[in-house]
C-alpha cells in the first residue's frame, strides 16, 4: 500500500465502505450524501485518492477495499509506536497507563494478546 495516512474525512469515508463493501460507486455516492452531506463529484474525487493511496479499488463500478480494517488499524497502530515512542511498546503502555488504570478484564487481554503473539510472561 502507498500511504497508510488518513485524514478525519477520509477516514469517516473509508468506514463507510468498509461497513458496505461491496458497493457499487452509485450507491456509495447516494451513501456519502446520506451520511456525509457530499455532493457526487467530491465523493468521486475522495474516492479517486483512498484509491490512489490503494487502499480501495473502484473496478467496473464496484468498490471494494484492498486492505481491511483491521490491517489499517494494525498498521496504524504501529506507525504511531515508531514515531511517538520510538517503536517501544513498553514505553507505550507505561505512557498509556500513567492516566488511564487497566482493569482486571484489560489486563487480562493483554496477557492473551501477549501470549498468542508467542510471548511468554
Amino acid at each position: 500500500m502507498a500511504e497508510y495516512k488518513l485524514g478525519e474525512v477520509e477516514m469517516r469515508f473509508a468506514n463507510l465502505i468498509w461497513e458496505n463493501e461491496p458497493l457499487s460507486s452509485g450507491e456509495l455516492v447516494k451513501l456519502c450524501e446520506k451520511e456525509l452531506d457530499w455532493k457526487k463529484s467530491t465523493t468521486y474525487t475522495i474516492l479517486r485518492r483512498v484509491c490512489d493511496r490503494e487502499l480501495f479499488r473502484n473496478e467496473n463500478g464496484t468498490v471494494t477495499s484492498l486492505v481491511s480494517r483491521e490491517e489499517f488499524e494494525a498498521v496504524q497502530s504501529k506507525q504511531f509506536v515508531d514515531e511517538s515512542f520510538g517503536g517501544s511498546l513498553p514505553n507505550f503502555l507505561a505512557a498509556f497507563t500513567s492516566r488511564n488504570k487497566l482493569s482486571e478484564e484489560e489486563i487480562q487481554k493483554l496477557r492473551e494478546i501477549i501470549e498468542k503473539s508467542g510471548g511468554r510472561e
